[in-house]
């Protein structure tokens, strides 16, 4: 098997290759081609950690694997990020494991490039200011995922604790783009593209902040409970997703089907969008991205990770 260690892989993966390679896995899911297996996510009664595996194979490309991994909130003392995981992949003839790749990176390229590949195909016409909720450590990779896939002349940003914005201001200045930091109503209005990345469990982004027409990546909500939206807005755009089945249980859109405002059969496919058999925007006024990661997109960005360490050298193969 060859192992890809953590280490190598900020040096091998670029923002350009993790969108290619959920565009890709993408489109093959709304063929068909390519489907999740069920996810199992415990908490396991030790340092208050979620422990759990996401897996799927994609027949298109015949990717076999898994995630294994989760979030140890205590990891600080250790001097490690919360965050841990590791791919496994599997040759789909055999079965035999053919691959262990660090999944920590990957997993925060995969989750910017999914919110960047909405943005191609659902911002509106002439989108030139991006809005940023949330200033943790992913929002750095949102923004720069989005900045490689269209033009934007402005950032504007809000987050819960102020004093994290400088990390919104720095990415900014990094890519050569003005930052201002506002509050939520006037970030609504002026945004044309608006992405949400916090662990929050109630809205902050209400329909009555958003106007005109306006692209939301929701990219913060993977667990029942977690909210970032009102549920009048969501019921307001034209709403896509990774898989809907996750969306309408612990994405976004939970709540809005909860309240009864949009039934299950609303909820489109982002890949469906990307394999051309859906138009997308269309006349919406609002879309809606609803993110919430689902294992074929690991299995990707692993995949094509694993092929760029192969030609460089930096996949180091071991007997098992």
């Amino acid at each position: 098997m060859f192992v890809v260690a953590e280490k190598e892989i900020a040096g091998l993966m670029t923002p350009e290759a993790a969108f290619e390679a959920i565009e890709a896995v993408f489109a093959s899911m709304a063929r068909r081609k390519a489907y999740n297996f069920p996810v199992v996510r415990e908490a396991i009664g030790h340092e208050d950690a979620l422990y759990g595996f996401k897996g799927g194979f994609d027949a298109s490309a015949l990717v076999l694997g898994l995630k294994a991994g989760g979030y140890w909130p205590n990891n600080q003392k250790h001097g490690l990020i919360n965050h841990q995981s590791t791919v496994f992949l599997f040759d789909p003839d055999t079965g035999r494991v053919s691959a262990a790749i660090g999944g920590n990176l990957l997993t925060a390229l995969r989750t910017a490039a999914a919110s960047a590949v909405s943005i191609k195909y659902l911002a509106p016409k002439g989108a030139r200011v991006l809005g940023m909720i949330g200033a943790g450590h992913q929002s750095a990779f949102q923004m720069r995922a989005a900045a490689n896939v269209h033009r934007f002349e402005k950032v504007i940003g809000w987050n819960p604790h102020p004093e994290m914005l400088g990390r919104l201001a720095e990415t900014a200045a990094d890519l050569g783009l003005p930052f201002e930091a506002v509050e939520l109503d006037r970030l609504g209005a002026e945004a044309d593209v608006i992405i949400s990345i916090t662990s929050a469990f109630s809205p902050l982004l209400m329909n009555e902040h958003v106007k005109g027409p306006t692209h939301i990546a929701a990219m913060g909500t993977d667990t029942k409970g977690k909210q970032e939206l009102d549920p009048a807005l969501v019921a307001r755009a034209r709403v896509f997703t990774d898989e809907v089945a996750q969306s309408v249980s612990i994405g976004e859109c939970q709540h809005a089907i909860a309240a009864g405002l949009i039934r299950e059969d609303q909820v489109g496919e982002l890949g469906a969008v990307v394999a051309g058999d859906d138009p997308g925007r269309a006349d919406a006024e609002v879309t809606l991205f609803d993110g919430t990661g689902v294992g074929l997109q690991d299995l990707a960005v692993a995949q094509k990770v694993l092929e760029i360490a192969k030609q460089k050298g930096l996949a180091h193969e071991v007997e098992i």
